[in-house]
């Protein structure tokens, strides 16, 4: 079995060679590296000639011409010439036996289509500690509940992987590729979702195993997302593509349900009216005030490109 890894990367030279070293040391060697840059990313370009960075790896580097990590993980697609395509982030360090594991974990099961694990978070010298039952999974209001990063125990099923650490099978994905509708100018948030429930819904199991695991260093984001601080415009388009692969991957019915739970209710990221009831009791009610109307445009735009186009970003005969 060959197993390409495949790493977008854009402005992130120190993170990227920290990656880099990391997939150099693992216990059973990648058998290609496809590293996606921006063409205009003179820095990261010129990390890449320098023999001490790419020294001892299978490297090759694909050139993406459209902003947005959605181009960079298509260019990257279209590059692989694995059996199976391991992707994580360039601040991400794959744990030694990440790609052991991965390609056992496929060799093992025939249907497994993507495998996911758990991304060890450091933030100012931490690790995020803890464990929560539950990862991966779209509950049957709508909300998406996450918790990759805090996942223990056995492997599961799951209903999505999570971008910074999710592996694909060729035969699985040789018809999908990443939604160029979802919006945004660099994270493009939620395309990660998009793309596991089109696999998952094309008949393949998506696997989640906390052993296959990453160290994951989150760095500067260089767009309108930023991690701590992200725009309203931002905020919009996160609720956009939220609504949007919600509405292409549910059952009608429970887009239903989704659709008004998040009006009614939502979460932190993405209030609805209870939470905004909230924030008018609030000294940030100025800001929670501007995040709700952000998110009520962003799942209306989605709703309408949705109703357009009448069909998911997929092309495979599974859509």
């Amino acid at each position: 079995m060959k197993l390409t890894v495949l790493v977008p990367t854009y402005r992130r030279e120190k993170d990227l060679v920290r990656c880099l070293q990391a997939l150099r040391t693992q216990e059973r060697q990648c058998d290609e590296v496809v590293v996606v840059a921006r063409s205009d990313d003179e820095a990261t370009l010129t990390c890449l000639k320098n023999p001490e960075v790419v020294e001892g790896l299978p490297l090759t580097v694909a050139l993406s011409q459209v902003p947005g990590v959605v181009a960079a993980l298509n260019c990257g697609l279209d590059a692989a010439t694995g059996d199976v395509i391991a992707i994580t982030d360039d601040d991400a360090a794959p744990r030694p036996d990440w790609v052991g594991r991965i390609a056992t974990a496929f060799s093992a099961d025939p249907r497994m289509g993507g495998l996911g694990g758990r991304d060890w978070v450091h933030l100012k010298n931490n690790v995020l500690l803890g464990e929560c039952p539950t990862v991966g999974k779209i509950a049957l209001s709508g909300k998406l509940i996450g918790n990759h990063h805090l996942g223990a125990g056995e492997p599961r099923e799951v209903d999505v992987l999570k971008g910074v650490n999710m592996s694909y099978r060729r035969d699985a994905i040789r018809n999908i590729r990443f939604d160029t509708r979802l919006r945004g100018s660099g994270a493009q948030v939620h395309n990660d979702m998009a793309f596991s429930m089109s696999v998952k819904n094309a008949g393949w199991k998506l696997i989640y195993d906390p052993k296959v695991a990453v160290d994951h260093f989150p760095a500067e984001r260089f767009d309108e997302d930023r991690r701590d601080a992200p725009s309203m415009a931002a905020v919009c388009n996160a609720a956009f593509n939220l609504h949007l692969t919600l509405r292409d991957h549910l059952p009608p019915l429970r887009c239903a349900v989704a659709w008004w739970w998040y009006a009614l209710i939502g979460t932190r990221v993405y209030p609805g009216m209870v939470l905004l009831l909230r924030a008018l009791l609030s000294n940030e009610r100025q800001a929670d005030v501007a995040r709700w109307r952000a998110v009520r445009v962003g799942g209306r735009e989605a709703r309408r490109v949705h109703s357009r186009r009448n069909g998911g970003p997929i092309t495979s005969s599974h859509a």
